[in-house]
């Protein structure tokens, strides 16, 4: 959004905060922030406003930007909201989403399932597909399979690493918290690995966010094996490292989609402060956290959660990935399901491409299908 001309009114960093114990030290700096976002709101006057994800941050942003349009006697724009909360995954939750519809007038899903509970529950919605599949749009991977092989060949030679060595991606987060608390994890676990292949080699996966990368840089030095740095923001370096990797170890989040893209088999790991663990586990209405099982219904990638995220537990699962053909088969088999049920449906294709476009993009993109939703309503 940024490189088509947004100007933010703040970092975004700085509302990236999951978790419930994690979130209470920023709770003044958010109160500063919703106040300053509802009054930008106000004076622009918007026909529409578009709010995506972070729904703690952006539901109370449109129930105080509705307030207000009601308090001063104006009419209240259009609220849509792109990404629908996970209210399916919690017991109770989807009694939650009716009240959405008091100040959310359409929601943009990006899973093939909340559409149809949203409209259950008296809220418009459309199935916009994934928008981590845009991925192949901007690399120009042309190929009907939903896959996106990148040179792993080139990868390595670029970075120097021997055609005998075992590459293991890392993909710790993209908020500050998960990263902090995931990489000495995952430092610790390639400690353990180090001996048990010939050469191992680590390519760690930096996300487009200053503090992740202040911190990812100086953690690295202590690094107990040789490490490579990839930025997020470069697709096409972060998928030609995937196709030189046997195996990725990842903190689970919007990554693991991008996994099933490359076909990369992984393991997903996941620890939080205690109290959010808790709560987790006790209000969970869903076994598995990654959002590939979740599709799959099943245990298809090894998961890894809280007390039992631990660098052996880790190492073992690792290592087993690396070693077993037929588990490492059944993920790349299963990647080929996944992508399929988070790319929208050719009827929905068909019902957007009736507007005229001259946008690059075609019309089968979760992004354009979002933005055709809104054209139209």
């Amino acid at each position: 959004m940024s490189k088509q001309g947004l100007n933010s009114l703040f970092p975004m960093e700085d509302i990236s905060v999951m978790g419930i114990w994690e979130l209470l030290p920023h709770l003044n700096n958010f109160r500063v922030q919703l106040k300053q976002t509802v009054q930008a709101a106000l004076s622009f006057q918007p026909h529409v406003v578009l709010t995506v994800d972070s729904k703690g941050f952006s539901f109370r942003f449109l129930k105080y930007l509705r307030a207000k349009c009601i308090e001063q006697g104006i009419v209240s724009p259009k609220h849509f909201h792109y990404v629908s909360p996970s209210f399916w995954a919690w017991k109770g939750g989807e009694a939650r989403i009716k009240g959405l519809s008091e100040f959310i007038d359409h929601v943009l899903c990006i899973l093939p399932f909340e559409a149809e509970i949203c409209k259950l529950n008296g809220i418009a919605a459309t199935f916009v597909g994934h928008p981590t599949l845009e991925d192949m749009i901007e690399l120009k991977e042309k190929g009907a399979s939903g896959e996106i092989q990148g040179n792993g060949e080139e990868f390595r030679s670029e970075h120097g690493i021997a055609s005998g060595s075992t590459v293991i991606s890392l993909l710790p987060g993209s908020r500050v918290q998960e990263v902090t608390r995931m990489l000495p994890i995952f430092s610790n676990t390639m400690e353990l690995l180090k001996d048990a292949f010939g050469e191992l080699v680590t390519v760690v996966h930096i996300a487009p966010n200053q503090y992740v990368k202040d911190y990812i840089s100086k953690a690295v030095c202590k690094w107990p094996v040789p490490v490579v740095m990839v930025s997020g923001g470069s697709p096409s370096m972060k998928y030609k490292s995937f196709s030189a990797s046997r195996v990725a170890l990842c903190t689970s989040g919007t990554v693991a989609v991008e996994l099933q893209l490359a076909r990369l088999p992984c393991v997903v790991a996941y620890r939080a402060h205690l109290l959010t663990e808790w709560v987790i586990r006790s209000k969970a209405k869903v076994p598995y956290i990654s959002l590939p099982n979740i599709l799959l219904k099943s245990a298809t990638i090894p998961e890894a959660l809280f007390q039992g995220c631990t660098p052996s537990k880790l190492a073992s699962l690792v290592r087993e990935l690396v070693h077993n053909e037929n588990l490492r088969e059944q993920q790349i088999a299963a990647a080929a399901k996944v992508i399929e049920l988070l790319s929208p449906g050719k009827g929905l294709i068909n019902n957007s491409t009736h507007l005229e476009t001259s946008h690059a993009l075609p019309n089968s993109v979760s992004s354009m299908i979002a933005a055709l939703t809104v054209l139209q309503s």
